[in-house]
């Protein structure tokens, strides 16, 4: 039994750790940002009660037969409505005061007069209060997992015209309220539909685990089920970037959770460093942080210096001393991201080989020589996409194999900056410019995003205010408290 609670205790950190995780992408929702879902909200509620359908109404009161078809929704009116949220899990919606006009087809008897024609019906004081249940599913994909409903309707008219107008004004009771029955009946299971099938089709856009490109991909699955206050919805994304041809390799997260305060603007999203340290790590483990020029790809005043100054003698001593030169730049170890309330940075280890290369001969190695840079990063959000730019920033080199070597670099330094800033850095920037896309469903984009980079612990986040309007969603900014970007 000792044995035992010892093992639990032991257990304990690491079962708190695997609960709570740290997300590597956090976005948070405010209230004003639920005006925006709920213009969404409310074209799914118009189209599904546009489509109801209503059974036909039989019916015999005395000598009075009637019997009502083709009864179809004519127009709405979705006077007032409200979305808010509510601690735990949830999102209430309710519509007040809604008005729903009918037209149906009459059949009618009464005694020996027998008529037939349409029927202008309105249903007024319509009142719906839905309550929507926001769930992590299997997949770690945002779902409404469940629905409560309830539906009423405070009055309920019908316009009758023709020589009978009197007499069906005083037995329309029977048709009205049969109407008023069927039609409350079919409001809340009209927008189950609505929520658990047409807005969960929407929230399926939202991506999960896809490829960035051919060479890594990036899981967005949440960690948990959202957590919902009075003002604002929070959700831990697992933000990992992964190498696509080694796709279950997890990379574990030591940073410290993102922590978003703010409630003023619509979105916030933030970032942590590990989003930024996976994204390297992914390319790293992928094989692609290298690159070589040989030949005529190395800049001519490069290979003149190189063949001048302290590796001419180097070059001499080869019997290849006439051969193309190849260059070899490789990073050594993963690259490393640095948030810091001045600015963002990434640290880099690299290698540098030298080589001549005489046609139809092995290579000859000259030099090896290492390299450390520091490039500092501008993040910016656009649409859906998180784009970076580098730009080097800090440069040096030594030699890995003597002191005296590592002097005779100095000489060294600009054109090798130079080459990296002309030829290097462009490659590189290109390959970010397509940017990874922010975990948010089609139709919604950033539109003015304010980056800011936060110092508390270490992070980096967007924000988005309220758009003017007739206009789309929010803009961002950028947060690094404790390691993250985030939307304010």
């Amino acid at each position: 039994m000792a044995a035992g609670s010892c093992l639990l205790l032991l257990l304990l950190p690491w079962l708190v750790t695997a609960l709570h995780s740290p997300p590597g992408c956090k976005i948070r929702i405010t209230s004003k940002g639920l005006d925006l879902v709920k213009q969404e909200g409310l074209r799914f509620v118009e189209q599904e009660l546009q489509n109801i359908t209503i059974s036909d109404l039989h019916g015999k009161e005395g000598q009075f037969h009637y019997n009502i078809t083709q009864v179809k929704v004519m127009d709405l009116q979705l006077a007032s409505s409200d979305l808010h949220f509510q601690p735990q899990q949830h999102l209430v919606f309710n519509i007040s005061n809604a008005s729903i006009s009918l037209r149906f087809r009459r059949q009618l008897l009464y005694w020996f007069f027998y008529d037939i024609g349409s029927i202008n019906a309105s249903a007024d004081g319509v009142h719906i209060h839905t309550v929507l249940q926001l769930a992590k599913d299997e997949a770690g994909r945002l779902k409404i997992s469940n629905m409560t409903c309830d539906a009423s309707i405070a009055r309920m008219h019908a316009g009758f015209s023709g020589t009978l107008r009197k007499v069906y004004e005083f037995l329309s009771t029977f048709i009205v309220t049969g109407m008023r029955f069927l039609l409350g009946q079919q409001i809340c299971p009209s927008l189950e539909h609505a929520s658990l099938v047409l807005l969960n089709s929407l929230l399926d856009t939202v991506p999960v685990r896809n490829y960035v490109d051919e060479h890594i991909g990036i899981d967005y699955s949440l960690l948990r089920d959202p957590a919902v206050s009075t003002d604002t919805l929070d959700l831990d994304f697992k933000g990992m970037f992964f190498p696509r041809a080694r796709e279950d390799q997890e990379l574990e997260n030591h940073a410290v959770e993102p922590v978003i305060k703010e409630t003023e603007r619509m979105v916030y999203v933030a970032f942590s460093e590990y989003f930024f340290d996976s994204a390297m790590h992914a390319y790293f483990q992928a094989g692609v942080l290298a690159i070589e020029l040989q030949g005529e790809k190395v800049p001519k005043d490069l290979e003149v210096l190189l063949r001048a100054t302290f590796f001419g003698a180097i070059f001499m001593q080869s019997p290849a001393v006439d051969a193309p030169l190849r260059l070899v730049l490789q990073v050594s170890a993963p690259p490393r991201c640095i948030i810091k309330p001045t600015g963002t940075s990434v640290s880099v280890s690299a290698f540098l080989n030298i080589s001549l290369v005489p046609p139809g001969r092995p290579a000859v190695q000259l030099s090896s020589m290492a390299m450390e840079t520091k490039l500092s990063a501008k993040v910016f959000l656009q649409g859906k996409a998180l784009r970076v730019q580098l730009d080097l920033r800090r440069f040096r080199i030594y030699s890995k194999q003597s002191a005296l070597e590592s002097l005779a670099l100095f000489s060294l330094q600009a054109p090798l900056k130079t080459l990296l800033q002309l030829t290097i850095m462009p490659i590189i920037n290109e390959r970010t410019k397509k940017g990874v896309q922010i975990p948010l469903p089609e139709g919604m984009d950033f539109t003015k995003e304010v980056v800011t980079n936060h110092a508390v612990r270490g992070g980096m986040g967007t924000a988005q205010e309220p758009p003017p309007a007739a206009q789309g969603p929010h803009p961002s900014c950028w947060d690094r408290a404790q390691s993250h970007p985030a939307l304010c």
